[in-house]
C-alpha cells in the first residue's frame, strides 16, 4: 500500500491565534467563547486548559470552576479565517492542499516521488516549519500520513499536540487495531452501540467481520467502504455538493423575548438569503428551531426543549421577501416559552437554472429587489439596506465558524472581527494582520 494522503490538523487553533497574537497568554491556561459571561459556551481551549478538564463544550462557568486561573477571551472569528488562509499558503509552498476540511483542516494528496516514509517524513517536517516560520510558533499541527484519508486523519487525532503519525504496510493494522471504533471519523456515540451491540469494541473486531457483515452493520454502503479504508484501500467518493445552508444565535439576555427571537431570526434569514444568491442556489425548503429554557432552569441553563418546524418554499426561492414571508408563516406556530437560541436552514438546494422562472411581474420585481439590495450592501457594507423588524438586533448574529464551513470573507455579511455584540474595537482586515505579524515578530 502507497503512501498516498497527508491530513493536517491544526491543533486548538482559535486559542492558538489568540496565544499568537497575544503574546501575554502563551503558556497560559485560556478559552475562547463567543459569549464570556458564566452562560457561555467555550469553543476551543488551550492545551494549558485541557489539562485542568476544560474542553471544547464546557460552560464558560464550569471552566472558570475547573481552572481558576484561566482568562476567557472574546472570539474572533474574522482573526481567526485571515489566519487560515495564512496557513494554507504555507502549506501550498511545499504541497497543494487537497480539499479543505474545516477551518483547521486539510487533506493533501501525495504525488509518487512522496510514497515512501523518508519522503513523508521530510515533507511533513517542511510543512510544520514553514507555518511556524509564516503563521508564528504557536500554531501547532499534527500530521497524519497514510494509504488513504481516513486512516491518515486517525493518525492527527492519536498523536497531539504537534505530532506525526505515518501508517505503511509495516504499521497496519497493527497500529490501529487496539483502538475504539469511536476514534474513526464519523462515527459517534449511537453507532458506537451499536456497534457495541455486535460483540464490536475495538478496530481489530471490525477487521475480523468480512463486505457483507460491514455492510449490515452499518445498513449500507456506509460499511462496506469502511471495510476497504480499515485495509488501507482507497475508495472513490463522489464530490459532495451543499444541500443547505443557514446560521443560529445563541440570544443575548436582552433579546430573550419572543419579540426579540423574532427579530433575530429574520436578521438571520436575511443573512442567509444573501448568501444563497452569492453561493448561486435556490432553496425549496426552510427550517425554523429554537432552544427554550425549561421551567426553573433559568436563562442561564442548557438544560432546555427544543421545537422545530418546516415549509415548502416551491420549486426553488432565491428572492428575500417570498423567504421571509415564510418565515413570518411559520413563527405563529413558535411555543410561548423563553428563547435561548434561534436557528433558520435554507435547504434542498439547487441551481437557480433548475428553478421554475418567475412567471409574473410581482415576482420578477422581487428578485429584482433582493438583487438591489445585494448590490448595496456590498458596496456598502453589511446591513446598510435592511428590513425595518431588525432594526434593532443589526449587529446580533453577526455569525461565528461552523466546524465544516470556512466563512467566505468577501459576502458583505461574513464573520466580523469581534463575534459578540458591543465587544469593541471592530479591527479592520489590516489591523488584523498586523496583530498576526506582531506574534510573529515575538517569536524572533
Amino acid at each position: 500500500m502507497a503512501l498516498r494522503t497527508l491530513f493536517l490538523d491544526l491543533n486548538s487553533y482559535f486559542a492558538s491565534v489568540e496565544q499568537h497574537v497575544q503574546p501575554a497568554l502563551r503558556g497560559k491556561p485560556i478559552a475562547v467563547a463567543p459569549i464570556t459571561s458564566d452562560s457561555g459556551c467555550c469553543i476551543a481551549a488551550s492545551y494549558e486548559a485541557k489539562s485542568k478538564g476544560v474542553k471544547t463544550g464546557t460552560r464558560v462557568g464550569d471552566a472558570k470552576r475547573l481552572c481558576p486561573t484561566i482568562t476567557i477571551v472574546d472570539a474572533r472569528p474574522r482573526l481567526y479565517v485571515r489566519m487560515h488562509h495564512r496557513i494554507l499558503a504555507a502549506i501550498d509552498k511545499h504541497i497543494p492542499v487537497d480539499r479543505v476540511h474545516s477551518i483547521d483542516e486539510v487533506s493533501c494528496k501525495l504525488d509518487r516521488t512522496q510514497h515512501t516514509r523518508a519522503a513523508c517524513e521530510t515533507l511533513a517536517k517542511a510543512i510544520k516549519h514553514q507555518i511556524a516560520k509564516d503563521c508564528g510558533k504557536t500554531m501547532r499541527c499534527s500530521i497524519g500520513i497514510a494509504p488513504n484519508r481516513p486512516l491518515a486523519k486517525l493518525g492527527t487525532d492519536m498523536f497531539k499536540p504537534d505530532g506525526l503519525a505515518i501508517f505503511d504496510d509495516a504499521d497496519l493494522p497493527r497500529a490501529i487495531e487496539h483502538l475504539s471504533p469511536q476514534e474513526l471519523a464519523g462515527i459517534g456515540p449511537q453507532t458506537m452501540k451499536r456497534l457495541q451491540r455486535q460483540g464490536i469494541n475495538t478496530i481489530a473486531d471490525l477487521l475480523q467481520r468480512d463486505q457483507k457483515q460491514m455492510r449490515e452493520l452499518w445498513g449500507g454502503i456506509i460499511g462496506e467502504r469502511w471495510w476497504y479504508w480499515l485495509r488501507g484501500d482507497e475508495v472513490h467518493e463522489d464530490k459532495t455538493r451543499r444541500r443547505s445552508l443557514g446560521h443560529q444565535h445563541v440570544l443575548a439576555p436582552d433579546v430573550r423575548t419572543r419579540e426579540g427571537a423574532r427579530a433575530v431570526a429574520f436578521r438571520l434569514l436575511l443573512k442567509a438569503a444573501a448568501r444563497l444568491r452569492h453561493e448561486n442556489y435556490a432553496a425549496r425548503t426552510l427550517t425554523l428551531a429554537l432552544r427554550f429554557t425549561r421551567e426553573g432552569i433559568g436563562q442561564a441553563g442548557w438544560n432546555s426543549t427544543s421545537w422545530d418546524a418546516a415549509t415548502s418554499l416551491g420549486e426553488g426561492a432565491v428572492d428575500t421577501p417570498t423567504i421571509l414571508d415564510a418565515l413570518a408563516l411559520l413563527w405563529d406556530k413558535v411555543p410561548h416559552d423563553t428563547p435561548l437560541l434561534v436557528s433558520v436552514t435554507l435547504g434542498d438546494l439547487i441551481t437557480p437554472q433548475s428553478a421554475t422562472l418567475p412567471l409574473f411581474p410581482d415576482e420578477a420585481k422581487r428578485g429584482n429587489l433582493s438583487k438591489a439590495m445585494d448590490s448595496v450592501n456590498n458596496k456598502f457594507g453589511a446591513n446598510t439596506v435592511y428590513t425595518a423588524n431588525m432594526q434593532d438586533v443589526r449587529a446580533h448574529g453577526a455569525g461565528g465558524i461552523a466546524f465544516n464551513f470556512v466563512p467566505d470573507l468577501n459576502f458583505a455579511d461574513s464573520v466580523k472581527a469581534r463575534q459578540r455584540q458591543g465587544a469593541e474595537p471592530p479591527l479592520t482586515d489590516a489591523q488584523l494582520d498586523a496583530l498576526i505579524e506582531t506574534g510573529i515578530a515575538a517569536d524572533r
